[in-house]
């Protein structure tokens, strides 16, 4: 579309990679800030917008300017797609995250169909023929329209193409933009304050490990893809036909596995994900190494590299969620570090496999990215866990420490209530006693004054019972002394 060939514009590649560097490190920084769906919902929009503008490029750096903003929108999309995982299900989103690491892969297997439908062999063709022959026509004619920096394409295929996809991304957005419109700000400030409380001993120390554990990972992923054709009809002599169906199997297990990631996840723990994972590329890239040059090991080794290899990185954002909360910023930094393994092994194979053809290069590199994976996660599981194998015993040790603070509390609780007790029966008996001297010196008064009463009455009758008495006796007397 803007009259060059390939080779005059490896600076889109360039572009686009560093774009994607700086909106994973932008979109770190602005996810802590701004409402997620907000700004995913923006970064499609501008993804829309450049999606629109592509096919009306007519200079090669403006193309490289649309791509790079691609990269950017790219790696925001990434960065926050990941957060916002976390964010919604926390540790317990590993189906969710399988689930979209799912649509990156069929979105991959997708799009080139939808763009060989728009070009056609016979336009890709014509364009090859073009590049190769009439490369200085095609400078002088890029030279003549250099003036107009936009033009309608002189294939509406291509912009039927880019429609398409920038129509569907934009549906995409209006759902984000929709969803930051219902989702309440003071819940979100709510849920990731709840969230900031968890946070490993070891957090810093992580996510570095997590950032070499993405670099060898996603570096080995997409040397391997990268690589698998041209080292099948070099190295080991395979027919175009065989060494692109190679290529199409690593891809097409890589996204069915992602594919039944998602049931998977469900019931397997992230780290036991990562650990099959690990061991599984560990085995499959030495029987590349060994056997390089039989294309039956090729096409099984690669079919169990690539459902090997499917489920890692997904797996390692759910795992390292477990033990520490994943921010904005510690996102964008374990990303960047994949999107410099994206760039950078593959960039280092294809020198040396050029310099030394006879050796499986790809190979070698993708046997030393497994050992690399394979050591670092214990490492990475032992940071996680030991601190966490601490707080327990800690824990422990501070439950048995009420539990003893409590027991002996409960002794002299009961102790107290002893004594409180012995106290009030003590004092009920004194109580007692007393009520009961005074109950007695009340009795005894009362029968004394009982008594009294009688006695003066029985004292008064005989008094005059002897009066009465007195007279008769003193009569009879009387009358005894006269008869003597």
């Amino acid at each position: 579309n803007v009259n060059r060939n390939m080779s005059s514009l490896s600076l889109i590649f360039v572009g686009r990679a560093f774009g994607f560097l700086s909106g994973s490190v932008i979109g770190g920084v602005l996810l802590d800030i701004l409402n997620h769906f907000l700004l995913l919902g923006v970064s499609m929009l501008t993804t829309t917008v450049g999606l629109y503008l592509v096919p009306f490029c007519k200079t090669a750096v403006l193309l490289i300017v649309m791509m790079s903003i691609f990269g950017v929108s790219a790696g925001i999309l990434d960065t926050g797609g990941n957060v916002l995982i976390l964010a919604i299900w926390g540790d317990r989103g590993a189906p969710h995250m399988q689930a979209l690491h799912f649509s990156f892969a069929l979105g991959a297997f997708l799009a080139p169909l939808l763009a060989k439908l728009a070009l056609g062999t016979t336009v890709s063709a014509e364009n090859r023929t073009e590049d190769d022959s009439n490369h200085s026509a095609l400078n002088q004619s890029s030279e003549a329209d250099s003036e107009s920096v936009l033009g309608v394409p002189d294939n509406t295929n291509l912009l039927w193409a880019y429609a398409v996809i920038g129509t569907y991304v934009f549906v995409v957005a209006i759902f984000f933009l929709a969803l930051f419109l219902k989702k309440s700000s003071r819940q979100e400030k709510a849920k990731v304050s709840a969230q900031r409380s968890r946070r490993a001993k070891y957090h810093n120390a992580l996510l570095c490990l997590l950032f070499l554990f993405f670099f060898f990972y996603v570096g080995a992923e997409v040397t391997y893809g990268s690589y698998v054709f041209s080292f099948a009809t070099t190295h080991a002599g395979m027919k175009e036909s065989e060494a692109a169906g190679l290529n199409s199997i690593f891809w097409g297990t890589f996204a069915a596995c992602r594919g039944l990631a998602i049931f998977f996840a469900t019931c397997l723990q992230p780290g036991t994900m990562i650990v099959l994972s690990n061991i599984g590329s560990l085995a499959s890239s030495l029987l590349l190494v060994l056997f390089d040059k039989s294309p039956v090991c090729l096409w099984i080794a690669t079919s169990v590299y690539g459902a090997s290899m499917a489920t890692t990185f997904p797996s390692g954002v759910s795992w390292i969620e477990q033990y520490t909360t994943i921010h904005g910023k510690s996102a964008a930094f374990f990303v960047v570090g994949a999107a410099l393994g994206e760039m950078a092994i593959p960039a280092i194979i294809g020198v040396l496999q050029g310099q030394y053809p006879d050796l499986p290069i790809v190979l070698y590199t993708c046997l030393g990215a497994s050992i690399a994976t394979t050591v670092l996660f214990p490492v990475l599981y032992k940071l996680a866990t030991s601190p966490l194998h601490a707080q327990r015993k800690g824990h422990r040790k501070s439950e048995d420490q009420k539990a003893l603070l409590s027991s002996s509390e409960l002794n002299d609780y009961e102790e107290d209530n002893e004594e409180e007790e012995a106290e009030k029966w003590n004092e009920m008996d004194f109580e007692v006693i007393e009520m009961n001297d005074t109950m007695r010196n009340s009795v005894i008064e009362t029968s004394r004054s009982i008594l009294t009463e009688p006695l003066a009455e029985v004292s008064g009758q005989s008094h005059t019972s002897a009066v009465v008495l007195q007279s008769p006796v003193n009569h009879l007397a009387r009358n005894q002394a006269k008869r003597d």
